[in-house]
């Protein structure tokens, strides 16, 4: 088959012919028909994980046939037996294993889920990682509904144009920020009621205009973390899926106690999160947000493309 196969850090993915993946007991092959990148396939690139191993086949988005059925892969591997978190032997595809960047994969025949019937094969690759993120920290651990003030961080992002969806979906009011105007103006006009650029210095005196955030879902932390605070109500749930700019300086706890916060973790989710999001999804004729599509053999091109963090939305490689 051919795949998207890493040989070193700080290099590109090359395409190339490798061998077929073998099943073990309980597996099944899913002839992949598109797959998507996410920030973590970036950051492998860059030699940014541990036990980094090559080569290695990245991705943890896909969709495909199996056993001639259109389906869409679960990306957590062994999540354990407390849906709270993650167990000690938790991995996501792509990362030792290999991924979805390819033409075959051999996943456990649990991670096989019927594709949304609405979404074309590109539209339901970018969904697996990034849906289920938002969906567990929107719903799962935000408590997300009806007429919430919600403030999603680093909108353009997968799981950030989820998050949007979904909340908008169960008729809460979302706001959000981004370095981009341009990107602002494309959430506002998916249905967001407002944003801030926080490259400007007043970003928090543009989002004060909401009157408080009753949940705000935060993929960045940084210095910027510390403000989300103040803009949250009395009470507000303050969940974080990541760190892309950073660790928090200078926090002060004076805030989080006299508003009783909560502020809460969350990474991927587990398989019954994974059925009930992509159950909402249909519901809802929900559409996943596409940056750009690509052939397999061109796929380095969007590797490109999310280092330097142009996209809005999910970029995908066709890979067949």
């Amino acid at each position: 088959m051919k795949a998207l196969v890493l040989i070193e850090a700080n290099s590109l993915p090359v395409y190339q012919a490798t061998a077929d993946p073998i099943p073990a007991e309980g597996e099944v092959i899913v002839d992949l028909k598109a797959a998507a990148l996410n920030h973590r396939d970036v950051f492998v690139t860059q030699g940014k994980y541990s036990n980094i191993r090559f080569p290695i086949i990245l991705g943890s988005d896909g969709a495909g046939t199996c056993e001639g059925k259109e389906v869409v892969i679960y990306p957590a591997l062994n999540w354990g037996n407390d849906p709270r978190f993650q167990g000690k032997s938790f991995e996501i595809l792509g990362l030792p294993r290999n991924g979805t960047l390819a033409e075959k994969i051999a996943v456990p025949a649990s991670h096989v889920f019927p594709k949304p019937a609405h979404l074309s094969w590109a539209e339901a690759a970018a969904l697996p990682l990034a849906g289920l993120t938002a969906y567990r920290a929107l719903f799962t651990k935000g408590h997300c509904q009806a007429r919430d003030k919600v403030l999603i961080t680093g909108i353009g992002g997968g799981v950030a144009l989820f998050a949007l969806q979904f909340a908008k979906a169960v008729g809460a009011e979302v706001w959000v920020n981004s370095s981009s105007d341009e990107k602002i103006a494309q959430a506002i006009a998916l249905g967001a009621k407002g944003g801030a650029n926080y490259k400007t210095p007043d970003w928090n005196k543009q989002l004060e205009a909401a009157g408080g955030f009753d949940i705000v879902i935060d993929g960045a932390g940084g210095e910027g973390f510390g403000t989300l605070l103040k803009l949250c109500k009395s009470g507000a749930r303050v969940v974080s899926y990541g760190g892309t700019i950073g660790v928090v300086p200078n926090f002060s706890p004076q805030i989080l106690f006299w508003k009783q916060l909560e502020v809460l973790g969350t990474t991927m989710g587990t398989a019954d999160e994974f059925g009930q999001m992509l159950d909402f999804v249909s519901q809802h004729q929900l559409i996943s947000i596409v940056d750009q599509v690509l052939p397999l053999e061109e796929g380095a091109q969007a590797f490109k493309r999310m280092e330097v963090g142009g996209q809005f939305g999910k970029l995908v490689v066709m890979t067949y």
